[in-house]
């Protein structure tokens, strides 16, 4: 009886399958660790990323989140324990004082004086959110010890337990808005790009631990986190196809500081763009302009009713209110900033050459001829990846050439760009990312060092760039690299000889415009760099 046949057919198929799940294995796995080591220090060249590995599991993220909450607190607590805007200057003394009478006068006056009263001494200034939410801290401020906003009789208070009360306030404002708002935005990048769940805390600390806005709203003191946390709530829900609830956040972020109006044309262009391509869609339109219309009425609403001359008296509060929200009668410029008009007038002194008004046309002209690029972008491609490029595009423009820049508000313009390393986590993009952070932390310097916060601004410059390893990432291009070695060691070269020589008596602001050229060179250079990955955004299919 012949042996039985032994198929050769399965044993050849079932090791072919073996082959196949194996191949495909090591592709993926391939993948997956090139897509890691793409991500923004998972794959531990980072202090931060090594402490944080501890937490690589997904079941333990929400500990690493907490623990990234507290290392942003103590940054936060640690500036906030020197001086701030003001501090032993009279008789106005600073943005502290400014702050603390707003409180004052919201919590004493009705609403229709709010706007009118003694605008010689730090006249309300800001839209009417920041006027409410003044009104509730003085409110609970006077409960605590009435002497911090007696009316007339508390301006310039300097007492220590005032101080931990105002610094407590602009931490609650940013534990209540910005930081929940990065957290969520952070999230939505890692759900829709598919990220690591270490991506989401590495991502976070960047944001959060951003030295520009620590510095000045804890360090100077105001209360900017409040707005961009905001804006944040609303390009996050943009993002999310949630259109309504998102300019509904958007025209609060307006209302309570004007600034976010560098915001303004991005995504008005988006929302139009959706709106008309690629279809004309009616309803969604109308539902944007209502839900906006509706915001503003509700906002400006205490204002308006505030007043007892009926509409003529209305229109005069609203008048007076835009007149001290928009200042152009105080010139193009208060004080040296890293910008445009500022630079120039280095060489051409504008002021006396042109009047106010028409300097107030050449820089309506500047700035709409760098802003209208991004917004002809969007509109034409309304992308999802391409509005955060065109925010930081428009927001880049604003302050380079716009009205009344002042040097804090680099925060616009920095907020979009350090967002950028939760969106597109690649080591090119960061290098540029982590050098514009610096140059804009230098650009505040001459504000920091009048504040005496001359410690915060290295430790807090040199904690966060450890942390993130951010003097370690170079560019890939050549040029890239000479112009960040080369701003790097122009800004080491003027802290030196700034510390070590006193400025020529001729001179006295001689190392504040070195500061303010450098500033603007770098700005100049990565706008345009800006422009080039917003026109890559545009142009993907995704």
């Amino acid at each position: 009886m012949p042996p039985p046949e032994v198929s050769t057919t399965s044993g050849s198929t079932e090791a072919t399958l073996k082959s196949e799940i194996l191949s495909t294995a090591e592709s993926k796995s391939a993948t997956v660790a090139h897509s890691t080591s793409q991500q923004i220090g998972t794959n531990g060249e980072t202090p931060l990323s090594v402490f944080l590995s501890t937490f690589k599991g997904s079941r333990t993220q929400w500990v690493a989140r907490q623990v990234i909450i507290m290392i942003c607190l103590l940054f936060r607590l640690g500036v906030g324990l020197g001086p701030y805007s003001g501090f032993n200057d009279s008789p106005m003394h600073g943005d502290f004082e400014a702050q603390r009478h707003w409180m004052e006068i919201t919590y004493h006056l009705p609403i229709k004086d709010w706007y009118w009263y003694d605008l010689q001494y730090w006249g309300l200034d800001y839209p009417p959110l920041t006027a409410y939410h003044s009104w509730v801290l003085g409110a609970i401020g006077s409960k605590i010890k009435p002497s911090w906003f007696e009316f007339g009789t508390s301006r310039g208070c300097e007492d220590v337990n005032l101080k931990s009360y105002m610094r407590s306030t602009v931490l609650i404002s940013e534990l209540l808005i910005y930081i929940p708002a990065v957290s969520v935005f952070v999230r939505w990048t890692i759900k829709n790009q598919k990220l690591s769940p270490l991506h989401h805390s590495i991502a976070s600390a960047a944001i959060l631990l951003q030295p520009a806005l620590i510095l000045v709203d804890h360090g100077h003191f105001q209360y900017n986190a409040v707005m961009l946390g905001l804006a944040l709530i609303a390009i996050t829900n943009i993002l999310n196809d949630k259109l309504v609830v998102g300019s509904v956040f958007f025209v609060l972020a307006l209302c309570f500081k004007q600034m976010a109006l560098y915001y303004s044309i991005p995504i008005f262009a988006y929302l139009l763009g959706i709106c008309l391509f690629p279809r004309l869609n009616l309803p969604r339109f109308i539902s944007l302009a209502v839900s906006v219309l509706t915001t503003f009425a509700l906002v400006l609403a205490p204002i308006v009713l505030a007043s007892s001359d009926g509409l003529k008296g209305a229109y005069r509060q609203v008048l007076q209110m835009l007149i001290r929200i928009f200042p152009f009668a105080r010139g193009l410029w208060e004080d040296k900033v890293g910008n445009f008009w500022c630079t120039l007038n280095i060489f051409v002194k504008l002021k006396h050459l042109y009047s106010a008004e028409t300097l107030q046309r050449f820089s309506l002209v500047a700035t709409l001829v760098s802003v209208l690029p991004a917004f002809f972008m969007l509109l034409i491609y309304p992308r999802k990846k391409a509005l955060i490029w065109g925010l930081s595009a428009s927001a880049w423009g604003f302050f380079l050439f716009s009205f009344q820049v002042h040097e804090k508000s680099v925060l616009l313009p920095l907020l979009p760009v350090t967002l950028q390393l939760a969106t597109d986590p690649g080591v090119n993009v960061q290098s540029y990312i982590y050098w514009i952070n610096n140059v804009a932390v230098f650009s505040l310097w001459p504000l920091l060092k009048r504040d005496r916060l001359v410690l915060q601004y290295f430790a807090v410059s040199f904690l966060a760039n450890w942390l993130m390893a951010s003097f370690t990432k170079l560019p890939e291009a050549l040029l890239g690299k000479l112009i960040i070695m080369m701003s790097y060691a122009g800004i080491a070269l003027l802290h030196i000889v700034e510390f070590l020589i006193e400025p020529p008596a001729r001179y006295p602001d001689l190392w504040v415009i070195g500061n303010t050229t450098l500033s603007f060179g770098c700005f100049t250079i990565f706008l345009l760099w800006n422009y080039i990955q917003l026109y890559k955004a545009c142009r993907a299919k995704v």
